[in-house]
């Protein structure tokens, strides 16, 4: 199957009965996948839509008719839903946009994969917030991951991204389906709670429309029946705060990772379609003294991971973009941590992982 395919059939396997959408290459095979499949189905819906822009906004008013849904797109794309995006989070509103990754900026390379998009989908949109990115490395887990999206989104309240790349999403593996998947819906308020009073972890029941609950839903700065009340500091900071923090304070469970080899003086750190390339160097090759942390959720970061490797002398990141998450791992560690940076649409080669553990002080 391919990776876009997989993904597809992920989402309805999680329960999805929306989809909205606009063709951008590389993700197209997800659109015309679910335009299939979904008019097949009871009680789905797939639209096509004019832009991305009203893709994400058509998406948005789904979720709050209690419908698990989804869009797909990518680089110029993703740039355009960034407002919508920045709405869901603010209205927390569970749904799911797949990203698969192209060169860019601008239209730059349709056809050729990439991960320039790594630092956008955590801060795209303005202000303070926090998100979840998955990162899947093969067409199985763009089945997976997608499923884990669903559920996420639903126990968050949140939007959830998956960002895989053109190398994943259009490659063909075989995949095994489950006859059946966990489903993790979102919890009803409770009895008498404002619709937007958070529960112990900080996420309010949701409540869709239709279900006989007076709810106002707005992107303005709003209390606990959500209505706005944009003028008050205090009001602004403690919801804000509250919106990065049911994410950030549960990054042990949203983790999700591999690590191979702790005794590695040479650790990879990985993410998507890299991923491969390192998996041939430390598990095939068995270059010595290495091993690796293969990261499925990039968002929120998990830091402490870093802390599994205490022999290490070097994180090598390989990423195909010029260094995003290396950047973010450098705020972690002491380590010294080198990028290894590959844009234009090739695949890193395990030579190219062989030479930066030797540039690194390995195989000495």
């Amino acid at each position: 199957m391919q990776g876009n395919i997989a993904s597809a059939e992920g989402a309805l396997a999680a329960g999805c009965t929306f989809f909205a959408g606009y063709p951008i290459t590389p993700s197209t095979e997800v659109a015309e996948h679910m335009a299939a499949r979904m008019p097949k189905m009871k009680g789905t819906c797939f639209i096509q839509m004019e832009d991305e822009i009203a893709s994400m906004a058509a998406v948005i008013g789904a979720a709050w008719t209690g419908a698990r849904s989804m869009t797909a797109t990518s680089g110029p794309g993703f740039s355009l839903m960034m407002e919508n995006i920045g709405y869901a989070v603010m209205t927390e509103t569970p749904c799911v946009l797949v990203n698969i990754q192209r060169g860019g900026p601008s239209t730059g390379q349709p056809t050729m994969a990439a991960q320039g998009d790594i630092m956008q989908v955590r801060f795209g949109s303005h202000g303070d917030y926090s998100i979840i990115a998955l990162a899947p490395s093969s067409v199985q887990e763009c089945y997976d991951l997608t499923v884990k999206a669903f559920n996420l989104a639903d126990r968050f309240r949140t939007p959830v991204f998956l960002m895989a790349d053109e190398a994943v999403g259009h490659m063909r593996e075989k995949i095994e389906i489950p006859d059946k998947v966990e489903i993790v819906r979102t919890r009803p308020p409770a009895d008498g709670a404002l619709p937007f009073a958070p529960g112990p972890d900080g996420v309010p029941g949701f409540a869709a429309f239709g279900t006989g609950h007076h709810i106002p839903v707005t992107g303005l700065t709003h209390d606990e029946r959500g209505y706005p009340d944009t003028t008050n500091p205090a009001r602004h900071e403690s919801l804000v705060r509250r919106l990065v923090s049911k994410i950030e304070d549960a990054r042990h469970e949203i983790a999700d990772y591999s690590v191979v080899n702790e005794d590695a003086e040479y650790v990879f750190v990985c993410y998507g379609a890299p991923v491969r390339t390192v998996r041939e160097v430390v598990e095939r090759l068995k270059i010595p003294g290495t091993g690796y942390l293969q990261l499925r959720v990039v968002w929120p970061f998990p830091e402490e991971l870093l802390k599994r490797f205490p022999s290490a002398r070097a994180f090598i990141v390989p990423e195909m973009n010029l260094g995003m998450m290396t950047r973010e791992i450098e705020r972690h560690t002491c380590v010294p941590v080198i990028p290894v940076s590959k844009i234009g649409g090739d695949l890193h080669t395990p030579e190219d992982l062989v030479a930066a553990v030797k540039a690194a002080g390995g195989q000495e």
